[in-house]
């Protein structure tokens, strides 16, 4: 757990209702870099021994965190999904269903396959961590790409949704830099 970024959380996110986390004051509307650049510090010394080739993330939230954690391990690419096909993208493009748990809606994560080549390792970074869905979705695309998935790292879980659970049940090694355990009363409590 990466104490500033708690802090954060305490201080400056809002609870909504009892399931959502609001802290695009600092991490993903208004981001405070310094804190971002300590959490890409910590994602990385966790999965420096992995050698990863590549992180890979979600648009858009996830990508200040993802490019951080990138920075860390030495420069390394990153690639984010697209929700959306766009005219100059190119034909063949990697596929995963998602369902978001922010926009309650499902997306098609997109991917251009020449940006995974074959065997690269492959770190995958998002803002949240929920219900695992977007993870899964990347996870499917790393597994299309033919490479390897050496973990994932959030900023936030939210520990009282089955995602995170259910990734460690299947052998993920997941890093939560905070864990929610509710909300109540519009308190975060972690």
């Amino acid at each position: 757990m990466l104490r500033a970024l708690e802090e954060a959380i305490l201080k400056q996110g809002i609870g909504i209702g009892n399931s959502v986390v609001k802290v695009d004051m600092f991490l993903n509307h208004r981001i405070d870099t310094d804190l971002l650049t300590k959490m890409g510090a910590e994602i990385a010394e966790h999965f420096a021994g992995e050698k990863p080739d590549i992180v890979l993330t979600v648009e858009a939230s996830g990508i200040a965190l993802a490019v951080a954690c990138g920075i860390a391990l030495g420069n390394i690419p990153v690639v984010f999904a697209k929700k959306s096909k766009a005219s100059n993208q190119a034909k063949g493009m990697l596929s995963a269903k998602c369902y978001s748990f922010t926009h309650q809606k499902s997306n098609h994560l997109l991917v251009d396959p020449n940006y995974l080549p074959k065997n690269s390792k492959v770190l995958i970074v998002d803002d949240f961590l929920a219900n695992g869905e977007a993870i899964q979705a990347l996870m499917s695309l790393i597994q299309q790409a033919n490479c390897k998935c050496v973990g994932a790292a959030v900023a936030i879980e939210k520990a009282f949704q089955p995602g995170g659970q259910a990734l460690r049940e299947k052998g993920m090694d997941i890093l939560s830099l905070a864990s929610v355990k509710a909300i109540e009363d519009g308190k975060i409590v972690l």
